[in-house]
């Protein structure tokens, strides 16, 4: 593993433990040699791990569609920005570039990427962890909605469902570095993203 894409709110949120984390996680990055792949904002949590990576240090990559470039959302002083027409693009350029993927907490911009990060590891589209840094479980909700999900009978394979989940960043990191990917579905054949 080389850079996790970290996805994170526009807004720094109502507890300061999320910035805090957002920092915390830069900093288990750097020890661990990891570079940070992110959604290029310099607003909300996007701006606290874009700080705290230029601060430590560490390879930064940030991917903005030009639609939020143009409302002067972007961090323009990253080593590495780069400009993309839509979300989609986004998304996929990120994906193509991380070697896994982390949600901080967000809105539902970080809740839809980090879900679709997920659906492409469960449809074998890319042979990547995900996980959630449950900051003061915040993400509890979705790992309860997924365990339900999987209850219902609408997830195939617990373990290809299912996240990562852990509330501290070094943690989270160790068991993405050692998570293995679930063998792939025999019943699904679709093209990869990015093996």
């Amino acid at each position: 593993m080389k850079s996790v894409c970290v996805f994170a709110g526009s807004c720094v949120g109502g507890d300061a433990g999320y910035a805090e984390a957002a920092c915390a996680l830069v900093e288990a990055l750097a020890v661990r040699d990891l570079g940070l792949i992110y959604g290029g904002g310099r607003l909300g949590l996007m701006g606290e791990l874009a700080d705290a990576a230029l601060r430590r240090g560490i390879s930064v990559t940030g991917v903005i569609p030009q639609a939020l470039e143009h409302h002067e959302l972007a961090r323009t002083d990253l080593p590495n920005l780069v400009i993309v027409r839509t979300m989609h693009e986004r998304q996929a350029l990120m994906a193509a570039l991380a070697d896994a993927f982390v949600a901080l907490p967000g809105g539902i911009g970080t809740l839809a990427e980090i879900v679709e990060a997920l659906n492409w590891t469960q449809l074998g589209l890319h042979r990547k962890p995900v996980g959630l840094l449950n900051v003061a479980g915040y993400w509890n909700g979705l790992v309860d909605l997924l365990a339900h999900a999987d209850r219902a009978g609408f997830v195939a394979d617990a373990r290809r469902g299912r996240p990562v989940d852990a509330s501290d960043p070094g943690e989270l990191l160790d068991l993405l570095m050692a998570w293995e990917p679930p063998c792939p579905d025999p019943r699904v054949h679709v093209g990869g993203v990015d093996a």
